[in-house]
């Protein structure tokens, strides 16, 4: 891989979100995260995707992955400071959006 070396940044509710996941996905979440966002985290993919408006949460940003997309991880990049601010993690359950065990719309 090329190009800048990102920082991650986990928001403390983002610590509080993964309570709500189960245990057995918190490893697969962290490296995908890591995979996912250390180069490159502005740039589109299939399951990376810029949010039309900000969350709640101030993200401006979507990852999604597992299978059937089933996590969705909301950041923010600071292309000038080299940092990704990761501020929460959700489960979707058919149509619905799940962010620390409540259910949220985004």
């Amino acid at each position: 891989m090329t190009g800048k070396r990102f920082e991650l940044i986990y928001d403390t509710e983002f610590v509080a979100h993964m309570h709500s996941i189960e245990r057995k996905y918190h490893a697969f979440i962290r490296t995908t995260i890591e995979q996912q966002l250390i180069f490159e985290p502005n740039v589109e993919t299939r399951n990376r995707k810029r949010l039309t408006r900000a969350s709640d949460f101030g993200a401006r940003w979507e990852l999604r992955f597992g299978v059937n997309n089933k996590f969705r991880v909301f950041y923010s990049v600071y292309p000038e400071k080299a940092e990704v601010h990761i501020l929460a993690i959700g489960v979707k359950v058919r149509e619905r959006l799940y962010i620390g065990g409540k259910e949220v719309s985004v």
